[in-house]
């Protein structure tokens, strides 16, 4: 069954190249697909266009097909081109011409945008609760560390002293600046398509306010020709927040690959959570970090990808947008995967608590030292100097004796004020408006 069908077969082996991966990547839209269509029934009803009792029987039937869905039973069944199809067949199954109805007053254009917008909105809930929780590791990990020094680096040069505090805190914090991003590709997301139809609106006197509260979109988007340009522009953005996140995972992922070698050995996994060599012995590799990296530098590539699919269309609608399901929808399994090792892995992390009693490390507080100096009155630039010679000679003899007083700095972390500015960004998202909307739209109750 096609929507668009007219009577005219169309050749099998351009069938299989249009539809190309289409009905499996639908199968992630399948429970929304339903929701659009439980909303968009009702504001048919409201507006004459379905009888009390149709509307009745269409919700019944759609609330069983939600069920088998979320049971693992639903299939989009060979001659049906995509998940619209294969719901609009079992309703007319069952319903006869009630259930050829249900496509008035929207097109299949405005119903994969509603969709889409629907799965993403799904799925940033989902990577939102994961980033806080992968947060909160971040953050106990810089209150447990928070005395314990590690060198810090420019250049890959020994530069300062920092901190495990320090470290763990600042990819905390960047989660917390990665969840804002997120937040506006929420927002972004979070508006109605449905009403838009083939992208040019409808003669019929359509309620759009009444599915936009129904779905639970905080608003819509009002142009119906920009509702469909949306399509790619919405995924697109959100790329971008996905790969913000992955960033960030990437960065973590690398220092620990290499603070944990040897030649570093500021920390170390639980040998459970390292991989050996098939001739080395001694072998115990973070293999976990630098599959994790790879994961993420792929995600970063998906906003690139879908911007070379979309830069050069005009307005309207083009199959060519099909496609970027095919490395959208994936692109969040993959992410939500590499917070779940990320949680885990950055919870066993061991950190050497000694690192810096190596001799090597002495001329790190070369810094410290100046400012001392300038502190009892010698001018900045001929404190350096003096330092600087006595490293020269091999004079120079270390104070270990640290004392950072200022925000973010070792001895103040402002973990408190990181955790407030994560708590804030996550209770803007407003998830529970949409969790109750869809309640009522699947048990009536609410």
């Amino acid at each position: 069954m096609k929507l668009w069908d007219k009577g005219t077969e169309i050749n099998k082996l351009i069938e299989a190249f249009t539809i190309g991966k289409d009905t499996e990547m639908d199968m992630f839209l399948a429970e929304f697909d339903v929701l659009g269509s439980l909303a968009h029934i009702k504001m048919l009803e409201s507006i004459g266009l379905l009888t009390a009792a149709e509307l009745e029987s269409l919700t019944f039937e759609l609330r069983e097909i939600y069920r088998q869905i979320k049971a693992g039973r639903f299939v989009i069944e060979p001659g049906s081109e995509d998940v619209h199809s294969q719901v609009e067949l079992m309703l007319t199954r069952k319903l006869g011409d009630a259930g050829k109805k249900i496509h008035s007053g929207r097109s299949r254009n405005d119903q994969v945008l509603v969709d889409l917008k629907l799965f993403t909105r799904s799925e940033i809930k989902c990577v939102a609760e994961q980033l806080a929780e992968l947060f909160e590791i971040l953050i106990a990990q810089s209150d447990k560390y928070r005395h314990v020094l590690m060198p810090g680096y420019t250049h890959l040069q020994v530069a300062m002293p920092s901190s495990f505090g320090l470290w763990f805190g600042a990819y905390a914090e960047s989660l917390s600046d990665d969840l804002l991003l997120l937040q506006a590709a929420y927002r972004i997301t979070d508006q109605n398509p449905l009403g838009s139809a083939a992208g040019y609106g409808s003669s019929f006197p359509l309620n759009r306010r009444m599915t936009t509260d129904l779905l639970g979109f905080e608003s819509m988007n009002y142009n119906v020709v920009y509702a469909q340009m949306g399509r790619g522009k919405v995924e697109k953005t959100v790329a971008f927040a996905l790969a913000s996140v992955a960033a960030t995972l990437s960065k973590l992922a690398w220092d620990v690959c290499l603070f944990m070698s040897q030649n570093f050995n500021f920390v170390s996994l639980p040998d459970e959570l390292t991989t050996g060599s098939s001739i080395m012995p001694h072998k115990k590799n973070p293999d976990v970090f630098e599959l994790l990296r790879s994961h993420c530098n792929r995600i970063q590539s998906v906003p690139g990808q879908i911007l070379l699919m979309t830069n050069n269309l005009p307005s309207g609608y083009f199959r060519d947008l099909q496609l970027i399901k095919e490395i959208f929808i994936p692109a969040f399994s993959e992410l939500k995967s590499c917070m779940t090792i990320a949680c885990f892995a950055i919870s066993n992390i061991k950190v050497n608590e000694q690192i810096m009693d190596d001799n090597r490390y002495g001329n790190i507080y070369s810094v410290e030292e100046v400012n001392r100096m300038v502190v009892q009155g010698v001018p900045f630039r001929e404190a350096y100097r003096q330092v600087g010679e006595s490293i020269k000679k091999g004079t120079f003899q270390p104070d270990k004796n640290i004392h950072h007083t200022h925000e973010g700095s070792i001895g103040n972390l402002c973990l408190t004020e990181i955790q407030e500015k994560m708590t804030q960004a996550m209770k803007s998202f407003n998830f529970t408006r949409v969790e109750k909307a869809f309640e009522r739209l699947i048990s009536g109750i609410g």
